[in-house]
């Protein structure tokens, strides 16, 4: 049976999915989460909540699914370990360098691949599994089918079944970040996606705002293809959210009617959608929390929060209770193939009434309270014994406990842990080397000759190959089997290297004989995940423009290291074109977003079923050079001129500004929360 998995951002979050059915919990710590606006759980609070769980027999897993810069490991690691000595049941993560640490101090410790690590083919579950991960959390954005081949390579697939919808791929937006320093891969998004956004030019739009996921109907189905989580969004949503949403998907689990209004009630932005999970893209998925959709919630929760004030069942309880004249009365209970004997006072002769089996049997039924339900009774009493119902209720009362905390010992994982060392160097070396990107054949016939650059892969097709060029595949994998047959096709023809924006890629590269090298989409933050590039077979990698410039002299390790120092930096992925839905297709695309400022964000058709949203200012670190520790500097071009691609190499060879106004110097200084 799949496991349900709830999201907790509070105690009472975890006692409200509990409570209704949940086989699983999951939850963030005080640092580390990738929802660190949620209340979260501090050490103690964290102990609580794994005993609670697994006196319930539910698991708890913990998210450290963010990137971790090079001075926060050691930090992360200590966190990792006081989890698993904690007990819990396994740890969310995205960032390489951590995985690769984790599975060294930790090798007994449960790996969930997050979402943020945007894996979505199967190819990039089996990469992850190949890294130490035994369950990859699958991008929001895939439909059935694509679910079902995932399911297919064998490894452990959860998938969000409701929830919040990010507009950008998870992992590969970073909007939030660059207009607010409040990286998404760090747990900070401000949802700027939410905020308005004008695909038409006029008016109040929020065209980068989707509705919520509801795809518990499908729920059924997917259970059939091998789904082994459905997971439920929601770490920052109240106690009575998690209630509903757990409410439903047990029941639809169960083959029974989920209620799906007061789901809807609790939260939704103007209703829910299913539309990945369909292939029913465009306008219909999205909408925005309005006033109705506020007040509808007030009707609906006093009675959801009834559904998880009182204590549920775990287990049935069998009792044997032993009265032996001179000797001290016993009361083992036994849950399972777990015995737990009370011990009382002497029990006492008796002048009239004597205990026996019926009245005893009274007292020990009284559970209400406890996670247990009477089940069997026997008892052995010897005659003219008296013991007080007071003196029953107190030895029912520290079995009880005994119990709780025997089934709580007997679920706490045990782990082996070893030493690993977080330490790392830092290098003062400026980038001697530049690599390009280009998007087209004009901007191509500009670089110079003696330069790598980056060709898009539907652009390699057209033009003759060259040690030079590394082709640059798409960022999303719609037809993993088409893009697999057009590298290999490239690669017959004499390409020979290969950008890798996600894992997939790694394994695909590496099947089909060419040179990998790591793109910024990997989220290279720290000098852990340059060495697991190295081990997983990369050239080198181009590091996370997230990081400060102190941060990036960190990240450097066994294979070179390159930063973006030009171009337009891509803040979001989408599978969905935010002008097309608006405009009600590409005839009246205007090719860029409007924000509240003003401020345009261009918009680009990628290959294979995605969009990328641009960052409205140009990045440029030209004349920064010295400032910059790294082996290699990437420009990135876009939408310039061959005469701009010829300027620009020229500015970043010579140390100068490559423009006077419109630029940002990016993450660099300013950094991330």
């Amino acid at each position: 049976m799949p496991e349900i998995l709830a999201p907790a951002g509070s105690s009472e979050s975890v006692l409200a999915a509990v409570r209704c059915g949940a086989d699983a919990v999951y939850v963030g710590g005080e640092r580390f989460s990738a929802r660190a606006g949620a209340a979260n759980f501090s050490d103690g609070e964290l102990e609580k909540a794994i005993d609670y769980c697994h006196l319930h027999g539910v698991k708890l897993y913990r998210a450290m699914n963010i990137i971790v810069f090079p001075e926060e490991m050691s930090g992360f690691l200590k966190a990792a370990e006081f989890t698993a000595k904690a007990g819990a049941d396994g740890l969310i993560v995205q960032d390489l360098g951590a995985a690769k640490l984790l599975r060294e101090m930790l090798p007994d410790m449960k790996l969930n691949a997050s979402t943020q690590m945007t894996i979505h083919s199967p190819q990039g579950a089996e990469t992850a599994a190949e890294m130490g991960f035994s369950r990859v959390v699958a991008a929001r954005e895939l439909s059935e089918k694509q679910i079902v081949e995932l399911v297919k390579t064998g490894v452990e697939t959860e998938v969000f079944i409701h929830g919040a919808l990010c507009m950008s791929v998870s992992g590969q937006c970073y909007m939030s970040a660059m207009i607010g320093s409040r990286s998404a891969n760090r747990g900070m998004c401000a949802q700027a996606c939410r905020l308005p956004f004008n695909a038409l030019g006029s008016g109040e739009r929020y065209d980068l705002s989707l509705k919520d996921l509801c795809g518990i109907k499908h729920i059924q189905d997917l259970a059939e293809m091998g789904v082994a989580s459905f997971k439920i969004e929601g770490r920052m949503k109240r106690a009575e959210y998690v209630a509903a949403a757990v409410t439903a998907c047990r029941a639809a689990l169960d083959g029974k009617d989920p209620d799906l209004d007061t789901l809807r009630a609790v939260f939704s932005r103007s209703g829910f959608t299913d539309g990945y999970i369909t292939g029913n893209m465009g306008k219909p998925m999205f909408g925005y929390r309005r006033k109705e959709d506020v007040v509808s919630a007030e009707s609906v929760l006093p009675a959801i929060r009834e559904t998880f004030r009182k204590e549920t069942k775990a287990a049935e309880a069998d009792f044997h209770l032993t009265l032996k004249r001179g000797q001290p009365a016993e009361l083992t209970m036994r849950c399972g193939d777990i015995p737990v004997t009370a011990r009382g006072g002497v029990p006492e002769t008796a002048e009239k009434r004597p205990t026996d089996s019926d009245s005893a049997r009274k007292q020990l039924e009284k559970l209400g309270d406890t996670v247990y339900t009477f089940r069997n009774f026997t008892a052995e009493i010897d005659e003219k014994l008296i013991i007080s119902a007071s003196a029953l209720n107190a030895l029912r009362r520290e079995a009880a406990e005994l119990m709780d905390k025997a089934r709580i010992s007997a679920a706490k994982p045990e782990y082996t842990v070893r030493e690993v060392s977080a330490e790392y160097s830092v290098r003062k070396a400026y980038p001697r080397k530049i690599r390009v990107r280009v998007s087209d054949s004009e901007q191509l016939e500009a670089v110079p000759k003696d330069t790598e650059v980056i060709i898009p892969m539907k652009l390699c097709g057209k033009i003759p190959p060259d040690e030079r060029y590394i082709i640059s595949p798409p960022r999303f994998i719609g037809d993993e089997g088409k893009i697999s047959k057009s590298l290999s096709e490239l690669r017959e023809r004499g390409f020979s290297r290969l950008s890798c924006p996600n894992l997939a890629y790694i394994g695909m590269g590496k099947r089909q004989g060419f040179e990998l090298y790591g793109d910024f989409g990997l989220n290279i933050a720290n000098p852990f995940a340059v060495s697991e590039a190295a081990r997983l077979r990369l050239k080198d990698v181009t590091a996370s423009f997230e990081a400060k410039l102190p941060q990036i002299s960190a990240i450097n390790g066994e294979i070179p290291v390159g930063v973006i120092i030009y171009g337009r930096l891509p803040v979001m992925l989408t599978r969905n074109c935010p002008i097309n839905q608006a405009a009600g297709g590409c005839k009246n695309c205007k090719g860029f977003l409007l924000d509240r400022t003003g401020r345009k964000f261009p918009v680009k058709c990628g290959e294979s079923e995605c969009a990328e949203i641009f960052n409205s200012d140009i990045l440029t670190m030209t004349d920064r050079l010295e400032e910059i520790s790294a082996d290699f500097a990437v420009l990135n071009f876009t939408d310039e001129t061959a005469e701009e691609v010829s300027r620009v190499i020229d500015c970043c060879k010579n140390g100068r500004k490559a423009l006077e106004s419109g630029f940002t110097r990016g993450l660099y200084y300013r950094g991330v929360e």
